[in-house]
């Protein structure tokens, strides 16, 4: 079982990511995402040993780098990871680009999947046709797939080809980052003073009921708690369909594309 809603670590380094882990969890949070190119996965896991909570009530997700696509690297590069965390194993490891051999890495996740070092695997930021070519040879199916999702890239028909494959969307980037005025959008706000909530939780609360999980990302205490109170109202139609009209169907991170 994967938490509807985590605490992303991306941009967050050092005691500042630390501290920002450690109160994430205190503050509610039990689904934490890293990845090895983030360079916080020691950081990260410092702040879980800093909570001081279970390990087996958090859902701990980390991904693949690109240079490390292939059988062999892969393991390497996820027992790095696990050292790093300070972990026994991950709750999900996802390979993070669809670049170079990730059939050999997928290969590397299976075993380890089996091994009940990895509770589940999948993928971050593949379109339908290269998800596809991946699961063609694959034992398993995977659980996740992470992409850039908020109302000014919906992915509407994405979502419903993974929802149809019996894949999880996940949303990174549930914000835009703020791209494109997300926080000042006037359609966004005008939603939001209507439940007597914020553009951020507004915008979460949309993630929610598409039925995607979301790891918003924040180095604010007061936010990282904000954006948990999504669960006390519910977006109507008209909500919801304002909403899609906001969809531009372009990624605001054209440097990763």
């Amino acid at each position: 079982m994967m938490p509807v809603l985590g605490f992303g670590t991306y941009g967050l380094r050092g005691d500042v990511c630390m501290e920002s882990v450690a109160d994430a969890i205190t503050a509610g949070y039990r689904l934490i995402d890293t990845a090895k190119v983030y360079q916080n996965e020691e950081a990260v896991g410092a702040g879980i040993k800093k909570s001081g909570i279970d390990r087996k009530s958090l859902f701990v997700t980390s991904k693949i780098w690109v240079e490390d696509a292939g059988y062999e690297p892969a393991k390497r590069a996820f027992q790095t990871t696990l050292d790093k965390l300070q972990l026994e194993y991950l709750d999900l490891y996802l390979i993070h680009r669809p670049r170079g051999d990730v059939n050999g890495s997928w290969r590397a996740m299976e075993e380890l999947n089996t091994a009940g070092k990895i509770k589940a695997i999948g993928l971050s930021n593949f379109d339908q046709t290269q998800l596809s070519s991946l699961t063609a040879g694959a034992k398993t199916k995977p659980a996740i797939n992470q992409l850039e999702t908020h109302p000014f890239l919906q992915e509407t028909g994405e979502l419903e080809s993974l929802r149809t494959a019996g894949v999880q969307m996940e949303a990174w980037a549930p914000f835009a980052e703020g791209r494109n005025g997300l926080f000042t959008n006037p359609v966004l706000e005008q939603i939001g003073k209507k439940h007597g909530k914020t553009v951020a939780q507004t915008v979460l609360r949309w993630h929610h009921q598409r039925g995607v999980i979301a790891i918003p990302r924040s180095s604010n205490p007061e936010h990282r708690r904000e954006n948990l109170a999504i669960f006390d109202f519910k977006l109507d139609a008209d909500d919801m369909h304002k909403i899609s009209a906001l969809d531009e169907n372009r990624s605001q991170f054209p440097e990763w594309t």
